[in-house]
């Protein structure tokens, strides 16, 4: 027996495996270092079950619903508070045009800056969610003071330091981060580079110089950095350049590789100090440089051990901005809006309607509301993911690129509905700067056209299958024998679930995922689990179609590709929304949101993957996957016009579920913009029943009604006091003419 299968397995490796190998090899470019570094940083999670075809849904569920400690709570409801109420976003953007020094100081006391930094370091050591939760409550008073908040969080010294710094540089520099003492910034985008840091052009040369009086090896680096967050005001600065050592003082190693220092911005040779201006925003932004500026050896982030280890560096600690900084401030952007349309919807009357009875609006306002649900459950999600020790890279760009995108789609419904309110600058206008605001959270930490078409799917695809990476790597040894006998096994097993997956995606798609596995005690959701297991499977098939076929021309395919990314996506912002509803025990009045999410979620689905079998360069191909993937053809329709209506009612009546959909607003101070909507929204929900009698009555006085004995003194008093409060609500700035 096992000498007839050894005959075998090497008649299946010089006729199967070899040429197939072969085929591989001819189909797959080489793997560049960057490209691999990549591919291996961080690690899998949801997107790995939603790519095996298969989503075990249990794995997702299982972890309940997110927590906060009783110490981050406190500091969400006395620090966080206190400082949005030092917060004049009116005055620090466009007055002062800067952050100013009341706040600096009380970010400094408070902490603010150490939120990721352990406590034995000074710091706050706050979870994932917390983080989360600070920088989205920030987001909703002011998108300068947050972002000021979130670099030193999130990409920067800080977060490098904990991951990858040396005990030394550690004890240092974490205290004096946490405190204040240090204000840091991280120096990675070149002007030629962009988002391509690869090819910055920025550079050191390993070399012998003085430092503090002493000769002591080290590096002379020459660069130019912009766009550098913080920069103008940065103590500390990581700096990312290309390193090299043409004398082989470190080794026989010329191109030693990206390499990321800790570099005082004290140096003599560094010019920094002028900033941008992004989009009218007033947190610090701006450019610096420096030419042949000496730095010593132990500057490099983790000592000399670490040169050219900088780009694994960033890759993993990208996952910080993507996961939590950015989606952050897209829900609590997203969350202030919502919930100061729905006010101003209700107070704001328009033919003896207010506008948000209007279907029209209606329309915007059901799109807000299950919008902001859907990219509010994935950062719940994908926080708690964090804290329990998951870093999933792909994840993080889904997140980010869905959240900011969705977050730009919520805040432009909000303006159509607020019209001129929110279209005249001035301290009563709440969503103009958030408004203004909205490119930058679209093009840092990866712009969303490139991490859409290129990332998302395209490193998403290779990290999470479960045999394509092994495959790369045996296609990569120059020994033939030893590479056909890496991959014999791996085709195999490769075979066995392609096939397993074009049977689920054929079986599933016949007879509408009503077979495929659905979650203990949920019979209830059924139908919502059952549909996105038949994507799942529809997705898992075509990317094997089209990694076979197309190999590394798919990552040039960059629409198919971004289709595909579109749909892995949409899946994931759905499981989401189906993990949040659970934890939030299954709150009967968010069901409507739920089911919107849901029927809007398998439209873009069922409208990316058409698009993409469309497109598919190979006729013969796209008939294929059109026959497996659509075998009965496209069935979503979204939600109807009552459900959407239904969405837009939880924004326009108080309650637990508007309160729950938005909770995190800062309210405001008294007499502000957000404040005086939301107090004439109370008065006005409080006195709709009279105001209904009076236009029953054909009566728009309210004395005329009073002296008709159709209102009491008390409601007159009360519907007067509404208008009062109506026409401070929806009252805009004038200025003197200039």
């Amino acid at each position: 027996m096992q000498q007839t299968q050894g005959v075998i397995g090497r008649w299946r490796r010089r006729y199967i495996s070899g040429p197939v190998l072969r085929r591989i090899r001819a189909l797959l470019p080489p793997i560049s270092d960057t490209e691999r570094e990549a591919l291996e940083a961080g690690g899998l999670w949801w997107d790995a079950q939603l790519l095996s075809g298969k989503p075990d849904w249990a794995q997702l569920l299982s972890s309940g619903p997110p927590r906060l400690s009783d110490q981050e709570q406190a500091f969400l409801d006395g620090p966080v508070m206190q400082l949005c109420s030092l917060i004049d976003d009116w005055d620090l953007t466009v007055e002062q045009r800067a952050v100013p020094q009341p706040i600096w100081d009380f970010l400094r006391q408070q902490r603010f800056f150490g939120m990721i930094i352990p406590e034995e370091f000074g710091g706050l050591g706050f979870s994932a969610a917390a983080h989360s939760a600070v920088v989205m409550r920030l987001s909703t008073r002011s998108i300068s003071v947050a972002v000021t908040v979130m670099v030193p969080n999130s990409l920067g010294p800080g977060e490098l330091l904990l991951h990858h710094g040396t005990p030394e540089q550690k004890d240092y520099y974490l205290p004096r981060l946490a405190d204040g003492r240090e204000i840091p910034c991280f120096a990675l985008t070149s002007p030629q580079a962009g988002s391509d840091a690869a090819s910055m052009t920025d550079r050191g040369i390993v070399c012998y110089g003085e430092h503090k009086g002493e000769q002591v090896l080290g590096m002379r680096v020459s660069w130019a950095k912009r766009y550098i967050t913080l920069g103008p005001v940065a103590t500390l600065m990581g700096l990312a350049f290309k390193l090299y050592d043409p004398d082989h003082l470190l080794g026989d190693v010329e191109s030693i590789g990206i390499t990321v220092a800790l570099v005082p911005t004290d140096t003599p040779g560094i010019n920094i100090g002028e900033r941008h201006y992004p989009a009218l925003q007033a947190f610090l932004n701006g450019p610096n440089e420096g030419q042949d500026v000496f730095m010593p050896m132990d500057w490099v982030l983790g000592g000399q051990a670490c040169v050219g280890q900088g780009w694994k560096m960033l890759m993993s600690a990208l996952a910080a901005g993507r996961s939590i900084s950015l989606p952050s401030l897209s829900v609590g952007a997203g969350k202030l809006a919502a919930r100061t349309t729905g006010a101003y919807a209700r107070i704001r009357y328009q033919f003896g309607l207010p506008v948000g009875r209007f279907e029209g609006v209606q329309e915007a306002l059901g799109r807000m509301a299950s919008s902001l649900y859907l990219i509010d459950a994935a950062r719940l999600a994908t926080t708690q993911a964090l804290d329990q020790g998951k870093v999933p890279a792909v994840v993080s760009a889904i997140l980010k690129v869905q959240a900011t995108a969705r977050m730009r789609e919520i805040i432009n419904d909000a303006m159509d509905i607020h019209g001129g309110k929110a279209i005249c600058d001035g301290p009563l206008n709440y969503l103009g700067n958030v408004y203004r605001a909205i490119p930058v959270a679209i093009t840092v930490e990866g712009a969303n056209i490139l991490t859409r078409s290129l990332i998302v799917f395209g490193q998403g695809a290779v990290r999470c299958h479960p045999y394509l990476l092994d495959e790369m790597e045996a296609a990569a040894e120059p020994d033939a024998a030893a590479a056909v006998a890496a991959f014999d096994p791996l085709l195999l097993r490769h075979a066995g679930f392609a096939a397993m997956t074009l049977l689920r995606s054929v079986f599933h798609g016949a007879t509408f995922g009503y077979f495929a596995a659905v979650p203990l005690d949920a019979a209830e959701l059924s139908l919502h689990y059952r549909r996105l297991s038949r994507f799942s499977a529809a997705l898992t098939w075509v990317t094997e179609v089209s990694l076979l076929t197309l190999g590394g021309n798919l990552k040039r395919r960059e629409m198919l590709s971004g289709r595909l990314g579109d749909v892995l996506g949409e899946l994931f912002l759905l499981s989401c929304a189906l993990k949040r509803f659970e934890d939030d025990g299954r709150a009967r009045d968010d069901r409507v949101l739920l089911d919107t999410c849901m029927q809007r979620g398998l439209v873009r689905i069922e409208q990316s993957l058409h698009e993409v079998i469309d497109n598919f360069p190979s006729r013969p191909v796209s008939w294929l996957l059109r026959l497996s993937v659509f075998p009965l053809g496209r069935w979503a329709s979204g939600p109807s016009d009552a459900l959407t209506c239904a969405c837009a009612e939880r924004l326009l009546t108080p309650g637990p579920v508007r309160d729950r959909l938005t909770l995190g607003v800062y309210p405001g101070n008294p007499g502000e913009g957000v404040d005086l909507v939301e107090q004439a929204f109370v008065q006005v929900v409080a006195t709709e029943p009279q105001r209904a009698r009076l236009h029953s009555a054909g009566i728009e006085s309210i004395d005329a009604a009073l002296e008709q004995k159709l209102i009491t003194v008390e409601e007159a008093e009360a519907l007067r006091s509404a208008d009062k409060a109506i026409a401070e609500a929806v009252a805009v700035d004038r200025f003197a003419e200039l």
